[in-house]
Order: C-alpha cells, then structure tokens, then sequence
C-alpha cells in the first residue's frame, strides 16, 4: 500500500532500507468512495495526501455558491492546501474523490518529525512543490492568456487521461466556462 509513494520518492531523491523503515510508520493508508469529501471547508488542514489510485480534485465554492474547481490529482500526485498546512489553519478549500481513491496521508506534525529523522526528504518535497508551483503558474498564465477554446484543447493535450476520467463539468469549472461551453467546444461548434 505504501508501495508506490515510495517508488515516487525514489524517482527524486535515495532511499535506502533504513531509510524505509523510518517513513513507514508516519504514513496512513485509507480508501476514499467516489464523491466522498477529503478535506472539507472550514476544516483544519493537518494532513497533506499522495494518491495511490484514482483521482480527486480540489475545489471552492464561489460567491454564486458554484463549485470552481482548482486542482486535480491522479496517480503520484500530491494534493492538500499547502497554506493551511502550512500554517495549521482552516481551509478555505473542500477536496473530494472523483472516483474510487486510495491514497497515503502524513500528519502535519508526523511530517515535521520525519524530515527531522530523514533530512534526505527535504529535497523530495521541495522538487514536489517547486514542480506543483510551476504548474499552477502556468495554469494562472494560461487563464490569462488564451481563450476558452484554446485552454480546453491545451489541457486536453496535456492531459489527456483527465477528459477521460474526470466529468466534463469539473473539466469546464477547471478551465473557468461552463458545461455548456465545453459541450459546444468538444462538438466542433466553435
């Protein structure tokens, strides 16, 4: 079950077996049904997740009380409010399972113990961010920058095991235009 974060880490930084058996007991492992909310608004963000499978995604709920989605995760990505874990606050942010999950979680204060016990892991999670980091600014560029139709076939370009499994709502609340929109841009209507 931890099998694959530690196969992910190993792409970054080395482990060995000593190493291993230090992680271990600061990881949790738990199942998540589709739908099921991770981290909820409101909630304390202690926790930061790695999906083992499946996909979840990040969202906020708007001044018209619409969901906007923010981020999403699959396979070997991390996900969690990094500001309210950061700082051992609130969240401002729901993150829920798009489909059937599993995922490996650590603590905010198991976290800080563990880097402290395997210094190494520094490096691998400052790689993750700096990597999560890019991505999100590219994604603010690309709000920006180009046009509805041109962020859908970027994305789907991109991305592509996303139009796959992700519902085209969330899709579309992603790219920041609505379902119809979206429906219009897959048909070639535009």
């Amino acid at each position: 079950m931890y099998t694959p974060l530690l196969h992910h880490i190993k792409k970054f930084i080395q482990l060995d077996a000593d190493d291993i058996q230090q992680i271990i007991p600061y990881l949790e492992y738990n199942k998540l049904k589709k739908k099921e909310l991770l981290l909820q608004q409101g909630e304390l963000c202690n926790k930061q997740y790695f999906i083992v499978k499946g996909c979840c995604r990040m969202y906020i709920n708007n001044e018209k009380g619409q969901e906007q989605t923010t981020q999403f995760a699959i396979e070997n990505w991390w996900i969690t409010d990094y500001l309210g874990f950061h700082n051992h606050s609130t969240t401002d942010f729901n993150i829920q399972a798009i489909e059937e999950t599993e995922i490996v979680s650590i603590d905010s204060s198991a976290f800080e113990e563990l880097l402290a016990k395997v210094p190494k892991l520094e490096r691998y999670f400052r790689l993750i961010l700096q990597k999560a980091f890019g991505a999100s600014q590219f994604r603010i560029k690309f709000l920006f920058t180009l046009s509805a139709e041109e962020r859908y076939h970027h994305f789907n370009n991109l991305f592509p095991d996303f139009v796959q499994r992700v519902p085209q709502y969330m899709i579309a609340s992603y790219l920041d235009f609505s379902p119809e929109f979206l429906s219009k841009i897959r048909a070639g209507k535009l």
